[in-house]
């Protein structure tokens, strides 16, 4: 790998050239909104926006800028390319790139994706020598030395990090190396969203003694930080100098969180598709592949187009449930590719063209409701995170600045 600016990623069909009326709406006030919300509860720590997997589905540049404008301290990425993508993008604060991965694995070697580091600014996660030895070396071609790291530590998650039995030697050979420095010191916990405490409560008391033996080896981190979203807003231990908020920005209260710190959240994804046919159909005929649905009565099918291709996971057959006239209506029969079937049986006055809401609000002649990405999520047994980041590429964006 020479180079990382020439990446690209696949171009996604805009609003005005989508030739079918699936779209995905991002309200870019709520975003900004939930900074100011989550900034309040966890100061005087700062806020990274977790801004990965193209911000969770929102987009990542759009969505960057939003959190921007509301005063976000920086953001975290979980690869190069996406710290570059915002960098071209013009965004300036700083970008931590948390993934860990910078060309060959194991290789000291300084890669393309090491000097793309560097020469876009981004503050590289370590976690083993090879990498600090890759980055020394790419710092010192460029007259950029020393390399500013940020240095992970494994107090529990037994994913990625330096594990804390080993984090004497390897301070040691960063020491004689050379090349780079801490400039940030982190941990990830395993069990924030969860009931139990006991876990988290672990890792923290262990991340402190990390921490004090980093200090005492001479390392002076510019900044230290161990919290998602749901550690950021229950534990107030856990936020040191700054908290990484992915979820919570998003407008999804984390599991376990404090009622009086997620109220005001406000979700900023909504989901919406119309409806592209209607058929009444006699007891005992199906619907869909596998003809996993058989009507029990005549029954009034709306067909949408939108499928597991868009991220209305295939799991939802026969499960999910969307939003016709204001009224929830569930699928009926396996979620194709790229269509799906409703049973608007129970629903007056369905018309081609009517809008169907998967995600977020919609008041009609027959009520108002509202579907949440954790409503989907239970429907799917999956999380709100899957439910965002799945759906694709291929559904236009519509950005809103909606301030209610």
């Amino acid at each position: 790998m020479s180079s990382l600016t020439g990446a690209v990623s696949p171009r996604a069909a805009a609003p005005d050239d989508a030739i079918r009326p699936t779209w995905a709406s991002v309200d870019l006030a709520a975003i900004e909104h939930n900074v100011e919300e989550v900034s309040r509860a966890v100061a005087p720590a700062g806020v990274l926006g977790v801004v990965k997997a193209d911000a969770y589905g929102h987009g990542a540049v759009p969505v960057a800028r939003a959190m921007d404008r509301a005063g976000i301290a920086g953001f975290c990425v979980s690869l190069v390319e996406e710290g570059i993508e915002l960098r071209q993008a013009g965004i300036r604060k700083p970008i931590v790139v948390l993934g860990g991965v910078y060309g060959r694995l194991g290789s000291s070697e300084p890669s393309g994706a090491h000097r793309g580091v560097i020469e876009h600014e981004l503050s590289p996660v370590v976690f083993d020598l090879a990498q600090v030895r890759a980055f020394a070396a790419a710092g010192g071609s460029l007259g950029r030395s020393p390399v500013d790291v940020h240095l992970k530590v494994d107090t529990g998650m037994g994913r990625l990090g330096v594990r804390v039995s080993e984090l004497d030697p390897f301070l040691d050979a960063l020491d004689q190396l050379g090349g780079v420095r801490v400039a940030g010191l982190m941990t990830h916990l395993a069990s924030a969203d969860c009931e139990d405490d006991r876990q988290s409560a672990g890792q923290l008391a262990v991340f402190d003694d990390v921490l004090a033996r980093v200090l005492s080896r001479g390392h002076e981190p510019d900044v230290v930080h161990a919290a998602n979203s749901a550690a950021a807003l229950r534990y107030p231990d856990a936020r040191f100098d700054l908290v990484r908020a992915g979820l919570a920005l998003y407008g999804i209260a984390p599991v376990g969180a404090p009622r009086a710190t997620t109220a005001g959240l406000r979700p900023a994804m909504g989901l919406r598709t119309e409806v592209a046919a209607l058929r009444t159909i006699a007891e005992g005929e199906p619907v869909g592949y596998a003809a996993t649905f058989v009507a029990r009565r005549r029954t009034r099918v709306a067909t949408i187009p939108l499928g597991y291709a868009d991220g209305c996971s295939r799991s939802l057959g026969n499960r999910g449930v969307a939003l016709v006239a204001g009224a929830l209506v569930p699928f009926c029969g396996n979620v194709s590719m790229d269509m799906a079937a409703l049973d608007v049986t129970d629903v007056s006055h369905v018309a081609v063209g009517d809008e169907v809401v998967l995600l977020g609000a919609q008041q009609g002649p027959a009520g108002s409701g509202r579907i949440r990405a954790e409503d989907v999520a239970a429907r799917w047994g999956t999380i709100p995170y899957e439910v965002l980041t799945s759906v694709s590429r291929r559904v236009p964006r519509v950005y809103l600045r909606s301030e209610t």
